[in-house]
């Protein structure tokens, strides 16, 4: 089935992919988006049908997380949950409440990230998926609490989870209350894993700060996009603090691959069919893991 039937038309220029790109048309009525990749105009319904990634040079371009989601999940087996915790500011920083309620203007959700059930290819998941138009993903009180009430209902249900992780890292506004997530989502991880129950992790660019040293880096199985960046501080800050020059592609999907930090790197439009295979490889329990990766 093409992707044209799981994802949504856009309603606006965010959902669409992010920042408008030049009024270049490719017809009369038809707006194109240029490729940062390739630089090649692609018109928006031909990246629509190509589950949102370059057809000339394969760049998979930022997609938000309801579409990702409907790509993904059979059709209308989502079922959304904790949709009332939100950000909230303990520490009263100054400029915080405002700029919350103007990313939940223009991004069109009410946290970073969202989570629920849903079915792929029959195969039914505990589902988190974070949201690049919401400050980057950044991990806060209310995204921690979500993942971590999602895990939760996975334990006692006994179901598999998988995630799609895009973060900038941990939200500053909330300071050490928002650090303290990496160790409470770690504690909900350790207990579904204990119970002998399957996580799969899927890195989208970027994954990066807290998230990364922890919850998105603890699944059983890690799978990337093609040229995510993935990593904890940046490359600046690494090479500054070392005084030595990084290697050329490091903290990119393939990089990460090559040393051994993901499994898998798997592009967007084979990605419902393999996270589909996986799912079914370890119903029931999450043993097998490196098997199963050998095998798809």
């Amino acid at each position: 089935m093409p992707l044209i039937q799981f994802l949504n038309r856009p309603k606006n220029e965010l959902e669409a992919g992010g920042r408008k790109s030049a009024p270049i048309q490719a017809d009369e009525n038809e707006p194109v988006k240029s490729c940062p990749s390739c630089r090649k105009s692609i018109p928006l319904s031909q990246l629509w049908g190509n589950y949102h990634c370059c057809p000339f040079c394969g760049h998979h371009f930022r997609m938000n997380s309801r579409q990702r989601i409907s790509f993904i999940a059979d059709s209308d087996s989502f079922q959304e949950m904790f949709p009332d915790i939100q950000a909230q500011d303990a520490l009263q920083f100054p400029g915080y409440q405002n700029k919350i309620e103007l990313t939940k203007k223009v991004s069109g959700e009410q946290e970073a990230v969202i989570c629920g059930t849903a079915k792929i290819e029959g195969q039914t998941c505990g589902l988190f998926v974070m949201e690049p138009y919401f400050m980057m993903g950044s991990m806060g009180t209310a995204v921690g609490e979500k993942i971590v009430r999602l895990f939760e209902l996975a334990t006692e249900q006994r179901l598999p989870v998988l995630g799609f992780t895009v973060s900038g890292g941990a939200r500053m506004q909330e300071g050490i209350l928002s650090l303290m997530q990496m160790a409470k989502t770690s504690g909900a991880v350790k207990r579904h894993s204990d119970a002998g129950l399957f996580y799969l992790s899927v890195f989208t660019d970027p994954t990066t700060g807290g998230v990364t040293a922890s919850f998105a880096t603890e699944s059983d199985i890690v799978l990337a996009e093609p040229g995510a960046t993935v990593g904890f501080a940046g490359a600046r800050v690494i090479e500054q603090t070392t005084r030595k020059k990084l290697p050329q592609g490091f903290q990119t999907a393939e990089f990460l691959m090559e040393h051994g930090f993901v499994d898998k790197i798997v592009p967007r439009n084979q990605q419902r069919q393999t996270i589909a295979a996986l799912l079914k490889m370890h119903e029931g329990g999450a043993g097998h893991g490196e098997a199963a990766i050998h095998s798809i």
